[in-house]
């Protein structure tokens, strides 16, 4: 019986799939971290001090961890496919971000909806008691519906994220699973770079602020992130149809079935290492800005140089992009001239990328370079993890890396200000590492998911870990808020905070994360779960 050729058996086709599921996850991560950059103009404009900003940036996880609604996510993947799940997911995406666009835009500013925000909301019986609760009395109102908006864009954001890992699965089991994720999770975090350059730009163009504008720009890409699912929807129905695969029907899901996960060691492992890991970034990221705000010299840029133009942002965004593409091209090229001279041209743009965010004098520029090495990097790790293993040992070596960056940015980067070329060079050089040792997780924890668990429960088993990760990412955000307030006591000056404490806190789940990586090691050492093997079998 002849074999029929599906359209996963097509490099160019299943690549053509992944791009549509990056590009999403691409422009949720805009938007998930669209604030972050104008952290000291949402004190300004609307009056959210770090409490009120903590707690808002919280709440993107409230529902999927309190309510469970990851869960029930994972659940609907199990029984209703990739194909459902994804359009549910940019569709309640889309929906959350238009509630928060509403909270921060002039609109709201005096409406009867902002009167009941600030008389209402403000004791929640239960969640206030276990002080986890997302709304307290005094939080501006514009604040509390933003949180409301976060917490519904939080549940499609994570829906979307278990969606494309299973959908990875689906299209590349077998193949290229570790450089797909890996690539996937590259272009993804460009999103974090563009966010850092684009939401200041559009909140202060034409020189008059607006933060509704920043969201906006979000709301656009969420809009074309539903898109890329449609089309994503059209490919995966014909891969089905020609696969005979029926993934709605075939194998249904049963809760008992979760019991085969819970009672995996390795998946336990896998889970904290996550939690852990993700913890010490991603809450970090909705403060680096205001961070190196606190910790650089920066002077005033002339209001009509070419280094204040709007175009001087075009400019730097598009030697971004060339620093990501050429990065990357590189690890796929044969030719040894061409290599090398793709992997030169990337230096030489990163450098005139660094250069200029240097004379424009602004930390969302110098933060934008976070995922720039990891785009290039992280390729190399998940081909390398595809052929070789070791995914347990590179998780330690990024526990060592996050560690170093974090202790960096609390104590050796304050003895830098004032000088303005150094403080500058010592925060690039410590966020290029500190974006290359988050690569390590994609191309090598979430590969490891489906050699733990059994591939009918795997949609649960990534919306399992996604909650428990979704536990720290509720609650860091909200740690370093109340940590910064209680540590900056009668300073208003949202650029002059002292950021040394949430810092070493977060080095503090570095060192969490070590230990459980050597343990991890030890156990699948033991155990012979496979993760240090190779995921293509030669």
């Amino acid at each position: 019986m002849e074999t029929t050729k599906t359209l996963r058996d097509s490099a160019a086709l299943r690549w053509t799939a992944l791009l549509l599921l990056a590009l999403a996850m691409f422009c949720s991560y805009i938007f998930m971290d669209i604030l972050s950059p104008i952290k000291d103009l949402m004190q300004s404009t609307r009056g959210w001090d770090s409490d009120a900003f903590g707690t808002m940036q919280g709440s993107e996880t409230f529902l999927n961890v309190f309510v469970f609604f990851l869960i029930f996510a994972g659940i609907i993947l199990d029984k209703m496919g990739v194909r459902f799940t994804a359009l549910l997911s940019g569709g309640v995406m889309l929906a959350g971000a238009l509630v928060k666009w509403y909270a921060v835009s002039e609109s709201f500013i005096g409406s009867g909806l902002e009167t009941w925000f600030n008389n209402n909301l403000n004791h929640i019986p239960v969640f206030e008691q276990l002080g986890v609760s997302p709304f307290y009395e005094g939080m501006p109102a514009s604040a509390k519906l933003a949180a409301v908006g976060f917490m519904i864009f939080g549940c499609g954001v994570e829906m979307c994220g278990i969606t494309v890992s299973r959908g990875i699965v689906k299209w590349f089991k077998g193949r290229e699973m570790a450089l797909a994720m890996g690539s996937e999770m590259a272009l993804a975090r460009l999103g974090v770079a563009t966010c850092m350059i684009f939401s200041p730009f559009f909140a202060k163009l034409g020189g008059e602020v607006s933060v509704s504008r920043a969201v906006a720009f979000g709301v656009v890409l969420l809009c074309i992130a539903l898109m890329m699912l449609v089309v994503y929807f059209f490919m995966d129905k014909k891969l089905d149809s020609q696969t005979g695969e029926a993934e709605e029907k075939d194998d249904p899901f049963k809760i008992s079935d979760l019991k085969q996960i819970l009672s995996s060691m390795g998946f336990w492992l896998v889970s904290l290492l996550c939690v852990l890991y993700y913890s010490a970034i991603f809450p970090f990221q909705k403060y680096a800005v205001n961070m190196l705000q606190c910790n650089l010299t920066f002077t005033d840029v002339a209001p009509d140089s070419f280094w204040a133009s709007s175009y001087i942002t075009i400019i730097q965004y598009g030697i971004m992009l060339v620093v990501a593409a050429t990065a990357f091209m590189f690890n796929f090229m044969k030719d040894k001239t061409a290599k090398y001279s793709l992997l030169t041209v990337s230096i030489i743009a990163l450098i005139t990328y660094c250069y200029m965010g240097y004379m424009r004098q602004s930390a969302e520029s110098i933060f934008a370079v976070f995922p720039l090495l990891a785009v290039g990097i992280t390729p190399v790790l998940g081909n390398y993890v595809d052929h070789k293993g070791k995914a347990a040992s590179m998780l330690v070596l990024g526990s060592l890396l996050l560690i170093a960056c974090h202790l960096t940015f609390a104590f050796i980067l304050p003895e830098f200000k004032g000088n303005q070329a150094g403080g500058v060079v010592v925060a690039y050089l410590t966020i290029l590492v500190l974006g290359a040792s988050f690569s390590l997780v994609p191309a090598s924890l979430w590969p490891s998911v489906p050699k733990l668990v059994d591939a009918k429960v795997i949609g649960s088993a990534y919306a399992l870990i996604f909650w428990i990760q979704n536990i720290g990412l509720w609650l860091f955000p909200l740690l370093i808020g109340k940590i910064l307030n209680a540590t900056n006591e009668g300073i208003t000056d949202p650029t002059q905070l002292n950021y040394t404490a949430p810092l070493v806190m977060l080095a503090c789940l570095g060192v969490a994360a070590l230990v459980i990586g050597i343990f991890l090691k030890v156990v699948d050492k033991k155990k012979h779960l496979g993760l240090e093997e190779a995921n293509i079998k030669n």
